[in-house]
């Protein structure tokens, strides 16, 4: 009876305590008043950091790999004198096992027909050169609609026109707009050919590399121009359900191919952008750390300044027959609070922030070095839950060692303590 009754004071004791130490408004007047704020602003802002640099990492590697599919394919089946060039020099026929359908191969979704050939666009004020995709029925739009900014898709399907998309970065360069035509000579060995073309739509996908180079039509005119069978095709854009298993699909579309043709993945045909993507987890990681660390830091200080100034208390606490632990436990459920709190406010300005951005875009990017006009935001609530249980497990760890000094305290000692 005197153990349960020992018991139940000792719990009521640290309930009070602990609820004393929560709630008590004495910290605006304490000398850990301002300590206190700063580690709760030190977890605020690390959180905010830690959202946002994660949110927009992910969100920048998957909008660029994105782009580049969307243009590509994720996997470029093509003769092996093809590969080194964006230009078809060598048909491949259409009639192939994969064709239309890839079903051999777990994994693919679609898989489309292309032709591409350089020329050069003349108005009467300029030129440029160009690479102009054929495509034809099969062609997933789907994939660009997205960056058309005026206008329409051209038409495939039916008989040949002269219908094309081209890129927003050509337009102004030639001051074309929807409804203009223009000329484009495309080279031959004794010649020329001379082909004109109407602007239907204008795309802009942010990608440098490829505004300033395609203009999208139908596969038709490139087959006429290079005296092909309707066959015969440039090439065979591959894409996947899932882009993390593009190299090991990459791999079983290779095997399952002739062995006159090659295929190629896009991170192998533009690994200078996915290298330069893989160095976000990198950074992603860094931020992670120092932020953490930062956090851990502050409140390592706060709760031993919150120990410091209790130290009177502490020493009536064993006085009057709580253990170590128990004691310990009151200036850890103190700082668990305090680790809360900071997460709530880092959490709420975090996530306000990425809406505001994923609404409004306010944050631009120089599409020439970043590839994307806006800083494109990645918003997943099992990543944000995984930062604060992180943030949490490892403070709450880490605090267990200055909590430590509580059992080198003496009752006698910490009661006169001044």
């Amino acid at each position: 009876m005197q153990i349960q009754i020992r018991k139940a004071i000792k719990l009521n004791l640290e309930y009070f305590i602990a609820k004393r130490l929560i709630t008590a408004k004495d910290y605006k007047s304490s000398i850990s008043a301002p300590i206190i704020k700063i580690a709760i602003s030190a977890i605020a802002i690390g959180m905010i950091m830690m959202i946002v640099s994660v949110a927009t990492g992910i969100g920048l590697q998957q909008k660029i790999r994105e782009k580049v599919s969307a243009f590509n394919g994720h996997i470029i089946i093509s003769n092996y004198d093809n590969n080194q060039s964006e230009v078809t020099l060598t048909p491949i026929s259409k009639k192939q096992d994969f064709y239309p359908k890839f079903t051999s191969v777990p994994g693919v979704e679609h898989i489309q027909a292309i032709a591409s050939k350089a020329g050069i666009i003349r108005t009467e004020t300029a030129f440029e050169g160009i690479i102009f995709k054929g495509v034809g029925n099969d062609y997933k739009w789907d994939n660009i609609k997205e960056y058309i900014v005026q206008g329409k898709i051209p038409n495939v399907n039916g008989n040949l026109n002269e219908e094309v998309v081209i890129s927003e970065f050509i337009a102004n360069r030639l001051n074309l707009k929807v409804g203009d035509a223009f000329n484009t000579f495309f080279m031959k060995e004794n010649g020329y050919n001379l082909r004109n073309f109407d602007v239907v739509g204008i795309f802009n996908s942010g990608f440098q590399e490829f505004d300033a180079t395609y203009i999208i039509g139908d596969i038709r005119h490139m087959q006429r121009i290079n005296k092909w069978a309707p066959d015969q095709i440039g090439a065979f854009e591959v894409f996947v359900d899932d882009f993390n298993t593009i190299e090991a699909t990459g791999e079983q579309v290779y095997a399952q191919t002739a062995s006159t043709l090659d295929s190629k993945t896009i991170i192998e045909k533009y690994s200078y952008i996915f290298e330069w993507l893989q160095l976000f987890d990198f950074n992603i990681i860094v931020i992670l750390v120092v932020m953490i660390l930062v956090a851990t830091i502050n409140m390592v200080v706060a709760l031993l300044v919150l120990i410091l100034e209790r130290t009177q208390m502490i020493g009536i606490l064993k006085a009057l027959g709580a253990n170590n632990w128990s004691v310990r436990k009151i200036f850890l459920y103190n700082a668990f609070y305090l680790i809360v709190r900071g997460l709530f406010w880092g959490n709420l300005i975090g996530i306000s922030l990425l809406l505001i951005q994923q609404q409004f875009g306010i944050i631009q990017l120089p599409p020439e070095n970043y590839y994307v006009n806006q800083a494109p935001v990645y918003l997943n609530w099992g990543y944000i839950l995984l930062l604060n249980l992180l943030t949490v497990t490892v403070c709450f760890l880490v605090l267990l060692i200055p909590s430590y000094i509580i059992t080198k305290i003496s009752p006698v000692k910490a009661i006169r303590f001044d």
